[in-house]
């Protein structure tokens, strides 16, 4: 298996490991992380960094009521979503973990993924929502050989790690195990390669098209 060439970034990487990303923003950033061990190395040191300094900070004292205010908590509120947690790659698995647990009941006994529960989006693409929620969406994104999204930017971020096949665009080509990350700054055209591709992507923010057609596309950006 070739290891990926487009990585999170340093930025995205410390978020992760300090638990600041959303649920969607860390399954991308730890899906990436199944296929690559450098950023899986990268995100040890800064946890062990972060624990070292932790230990070195001076405890402070609880006020009177702290513990019975926690526990009244805990019993009232929804904890919030953990961090997906990585295990590398096999070369046989499909899908790696921690995707693998956001699907199942969707794959068949051979682990592929089932003819249900896919969206229309434009010819030749379709989608499978994962999450839906305040921050943003995660959906899997399978296109067929040659197909281009309309160019596009973005309101907020975007990660795109490709699964299977592989796309290209104006800033290079992404494969199995890489990801792209999309910002307002970044106006591109993907087209994935003549085999297809199958990606998962967490939009945070919605896309904007820039093209001719920008206006009429935009008023079905929440498709994608």
């Amino acid at each position: 298996m070739n290891r990926p060439s487009h990585h999170p970034g340093d930025t995205l990487l410390i978020d992760y490991a300090g638990g600041a990303l959303c649920e969607g923003a860390s399954l991308a950033v730890a899906t990436h992380m199944a296929f690559c061990p450098a950023c899986r190395h990268a995100v040890a040191e800064m946890e062990a960094v972060g624990g070292a300094l932790l230990d070195d900070l001076e405890p402070e004292p609880l006020s009177d009521g702290c513990l019975e205010a926690l526990m009244a908590r805990l019993d009232h509120e929804r904890p919030a979503p953990c961090r997906p947690a990585v295990k590398p790659s096999v070369q046989q698995s499909r899908y790696p973990e921690p995707l693998r647990s956001y699907l199942r009941g969707r794959l068949d006994r051979e682990g592929r993924l089932g003819a249900g529960g896919w969206r229309f989006l434009q010819p030749g693409m379709r989608s499978m929502e994962l999450l839906s929620g305040p921050d943003g969406t995660t959906k899997l994104i399978r296109m067929k050989g040659g197909v281009g999204v309309p160019v596009h930017t973005h309101g907020g971020i975007e990660l795109t790690v490709v699964l299977e096949g592989g796309f290209s665009d104006e800033f290079g080509a992404f494969l199995p195990g890489d990801i792209a990350v999309g910002d307002p700054s970044l106006i591109h055209r993907p087209v994935s390669d003549p085999e297809g591709c199958l990606c998962l992507a967490t939009t945070i923010g919605g896309l904007r098209m820039t093209g001719p057609l920008g206006r009429l596309f935009n008023r079905f950006v929440k498709r994608f």
